[in-house]
Protein backbone atom coordinates (compact mmCIF):
# COMPACT_ATOMS: atom_id res chain seq x y z
CA UNK A 1 0.00 0.00 0.00
CA UNK A 2 1.46 3.26 -1.06
CA UNK A 3 1.76 6.20 1.08
CA UNK A 4 -1.14 8.70 -0.38
CA UNK A 5 -3.32 5.14 -0.30
CA UNK A 6 -2.71 4.83 3.56
CA UNK A 7 -2.86 8.42 3.84
CA UNK A 8 -6.65 8.70 2.09
CA UNK A 9 -7.92 5.94 4.19
CA UNK A 10 -7.05 7.31 7.58
CA UNK A 11 -8.77 10.81 6.37
CA UNK A 12 -11.72 8.93 5.65
CA UNK A 13 -11.74 7.00 8.93
CA UNK A 14 -10.77 10.44 10.64
CA UNK A 15 -13.76 12.13 8.98
CA UNK A 16 -16.00 8.87 9.84
CA UNK A 17 -14.95 9.20 13.33
CA UNK A 18 -15.36 12.92 13.59
CA UNK A 19 -18.97 12.90 11.95
CA UNK A 20 -20.30 10.06 14.80
CA UNK A 21 -18.82 12.44 17.46
CA UNK A 22 -19.20 15.91 16.43
CA UNK A 23 -23.22 15.49 14.72
CA UNK A 24 -23.21 18.93 14.38
CA UNK A 25 -20.97 18.46 12.14
CA UNK A 26 -23.33 18.88 9.14
CA UNK A 27 -25.43 21.35 10.60
CA UNK A 28 -27.63 19.44 12.66
CA UNK A 29 -27.90 20.21 16.39
CA UNK A 30 -26.87 17.42 18.25
CA UNK A 31 -29.58 14.69 18.99
CA UNK A 32 -30.17 11.21 20.07
CA UNK A 33 -32.73 10.01 17.51
CA UNK A 34 -33.89 6.91 19.45
CA UNK A 35 -34.26 8.27 22.70
CA UNK A 36 -37.94 9.89 23.40
CA UNK A 37 -37.81 13.38 25.45
CA UNK A 38 -40.56 14.65 27.73
CA UNK A 39 -41.62 17.91 28.01
CA UNK A 40 -43.69 17.58 30.96
CA UNK A 41 -41.55 19.94 32.73
CA UNK A 42 -42.57 22.56 30.17
CA UNK A 43 -45.65 21.60 28.87
CA UNK A 44 -44.91 23.52 25.57
CA UNK A 45 -48.79 24.27 23.95
CA UNK A 46 -49.00 22.27 20.88
CA UNK A 47 -48.89 24.49 17.74
CA UNK A 48 -52.45 24.36 15.73
CA UNK A 49 -52.27 22.84 12.02
CA UNK A 50 -51.40 25.04 9.58
CA UNK A 51 -50.94 25.11 5.41
CA UNK A 52 -52.69 22.11 5.46
CA UNK A 53 -54.06 20.79 1.85
CA UNK A 54 -56.17 17.43 1.61
CA UNK A 55 -57.51 15.93 4.21
CA UNK A 56 -58.21 11.93 4.32
CA UNK A 57 -60.65 10.10 7.11
CA UNK A 58 -62.10 13.37 8.48
CA UNK A 59 -63.45 16.54 7.87
CA UNK A 60 -59.83 19.56 8.26
CA UNK A 61 -59.64 19.52 12.17
CA UNK A 62 -58.25 22.23 14.33
CA UNK A 63 -56.30 20.89 17.66
CA UNK A 64 -58.76 23.24 19.61
CA UNK A 65 -61.23 20.85 18.49
CA UNK A 66 -59.79 18.09 20.13
CA UNK A 67 -59.49 19.57 23.55
CA UNK A 68 -60.23 17.06 26.28
CA UNK A 69 -58.74 14.53 24.07
CA UNK A 70 -54.95 12.70 24.21
CA UNK A 71 -53.81 13.45 20.56
CA UNK A 72 -50.96 12.04 18.94
CA UNK A 73 -49.50 13.80 16.01
CA UNK A 74 -48.07 11.40 13.50
CA UNK A 75 -45.27 13.05 10.89
CA UNK A 76 -44.72 10.76 8.06
CA UNK A 77 -44.42 10.15 4.70
CA UNK A 78 -45.08 7.12 2.76
CA UNK A 79 -41.74 6.66 0.81
CA UNK A 80 -39.94 7.19 4.24
CA UNK A 81 -39.10 3.06 5.50
CA UNK A 82 -38.90 4.04 9.18
CA UNK A 83 -42.38 5.84 8.67
CA UNK A 84 -43.95 2.42 7.33
CA UNK A 85 -42.54 0.38 10.06
CA UNK A 86 -44.17 2.73 12.62
CA UNK A 87 -47.65 2.35 10.88
CA UNK A 88 -48.88 -0.96 12.47
CA UNK A 89 -48.11 0.45 15.92
CA UNK A 90 -49.74 3.16 15.40
CA UNK A 91 -52.72 1.98 14.07
CA UNK A 92 -52.81 -0.69 16.45
CA UNK A 93 -52.63 2.15 19.10
CA UNK A 94 -55.32 4.16 17.11
CA UNK A 95 -57.76 0.85 17.39
CA UNK A 96 -57.01 0.46 20.62
CA UNK A 97 -57.83 3.65 22.43
CA UNK A 98 -59.67 5.55 20.31
CA UNK A 99 -63.50 4.68 21.90
CA UNK A 100 -61.50 6.00 25.61
CA UNK A 101 -61.11 10.03 23.51
CA UNK A 102 -57.62 9.32 21.96
CA UNK A 103 -57.02 10.49 18.57
CA UNK A 104 -54.46 10.40 15.54
CA UNK A 105 -53.15 13.09 13.43
CA UNK A 106 -51.47 12.00 10.95
CA UNK A 107 -49.28 14.69 9.27
CA UNK A 108 -47.95 13.91 5.54
CA UNK A 109 -44.86 16.00 5.01
CA UNK A 110 -43.52 14.46 1.42
CA UNK A 111 -39.90 14.52 1.03
CA UNK A 112 -39.79 13.94 -2.38
CA UNK A 113 -41.92 15.51 -5.19
CA UNK A 114 -43.86 12.02 -6.20
CA UNK A 115 -45.01 12.38 -2.25
CA UNK A 116 -47.11 15.33 -3.05
CA UNK A 117 -49.97 13.40 -4.84
CA UNK A 118 -53.16 12.87 -2.97
CA UNK A 119 -53.65 9.47 -4.74
CA UNK A 120 -50.48 8.38 -4.05
CA UNK A 121 -51.56 9.35 -0.69
CA UNK A 122 -54.40 7.82 -0.60
CA UNK A 123 -53.34 4.07 -1.86
CA UNK A 124 -50.37 4.23 0.70
CA UNK A 125 -53.64 4.84 3.42
CA UNK A 126 -55.77 2.33 1.98
CA UNK A 127 -52.41 -0.07 1.50
CA UNK A 128 -51.25 0.54 5.38
CA UNK A 129 -54.77 0.75 6.84
CA UNK A 130 -55.40 3.75 8.04
CA UNK A 131 -58.50 4.91 9.20
CA UNK A 132 -57.30 7.88 11.31
CA UNK A 133 -57.12 11.61 9.56
CA UNK A 134 -54.42 12.26 7.67
CA UNK A 135 -53.63 15.78 6.25
CA UNK A 136 -51.21 16.60 3.51
CA UNK A 137 -48.41 19.08 4.55
CA UNK A 138 -47.04 19.34 1.10
CA UNK A 139 -45.59 22.75 1.60
CA UNK A 140 -44.25 21.97 5.54
CA UNK A 141 -46.13 24.56 7.48
CA UNK A 142 -47.11 22.23 10.13
CA UNK A 143 -43.91 20.69 10.44
CA UNK A 144 -42.41 23.99 10.55
CA UNK A 145 -44.85 25.12 13.40
CA UNK A 146 -43.40 21.70 15.27
CA UNK A 147 -40.06 22.68 14.43
CA UNK A 148 -39.87 19.17 13.59
CA UNK A 149 -36.83 17.83 11.83
CA UNK A 150 -37.49 13.77 11.11
CA UNK A 151 -39.64 11.39 9.85
CA UNK A 152 -41.39 9.74 11.63
CA UNK A 153 -41.57 11.55 14.52
CA UNK A 154 -44.38 11.59 16.89
CA UNK A 155 -45.90 14.46 19.43
CA UNK A 156 -48.14 13.52 22.56
CA UNK A 157 -50.45 16.10 23.33
CA UNK A 158 -52.61 16.36 26.64
CA UNK A 159 -55.90 16.86 26.99
CA UNK A 160 -55.20 20.32 27.68
CA UNK A 161 -53.07 21.02 24.43
CA UNK A 162 -49.90 20.62 25.89
CA UNK A 163 -46.95 18.21 24.15
CA UNK A 164 -46.28 16.04 26.78
CA UNK A 165 -44.32 13.58 25.08
CA UNK A 166 -42.05 13.40 21.75
CA UNK A 167 -39.94 10.63 20.00
CA UNK A 168 -38.22 11.00 16.59
CA UNK A 169 -37.68 7.45 15.01
CA UNK A 170 -38.92 4.51 15.27
CA UNK A 171 -39.18 2.44 18.46
CA UNK A 172 -40.53 3.63 21.85
CA UNK A 173 -43.74 1.91 21.20
CA UNK A 174 -43.99 1.07 25.03
CA UNK A 175 -43.03 3.96 26.18
CA UNK A 176 -45.75 5.76 24.19
CA UNK A 177 -48.41 3.56 24.63
CA UNK A 178 -47.56 4.15 28.62
CA UNK A 179 -47.85 7.73 28.31
CA UNK A 180 -51.19 7.74 26.29
CA UNK A 181 -52.90 5.06 28.53
CA UNK A 182 -51.33 7.48 31.87
CA UNK A 183 -53.01 10.65 29.94
CA UNK A 184 -56.02 8.57 29.62
CA UNK A 185 -56.45 7.06 32.54
CA UNK A 186 -56.11 10.23 34.50
CA UNK A 187 -59.09 11.88 32.64
CA UNK A 188 -61.10 9.17 33.70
Amino acid sequence: MNVRLLAASAAIVAASLAGSALPAFCGDAPRVLETPFTLAAAQAPAPDFVGLGNWFNSAPLKLADLRGKVVLVNFWTYGCVNCVNTLPHVTALYAKYRDRGFVVIGIHTPEFPFERSASNVQAALKRHGITYPVAQDNESRTWDAYRNRYWPAQYIVDQNGKIVFQHDGEGQYEQIERTVTGLLNANS
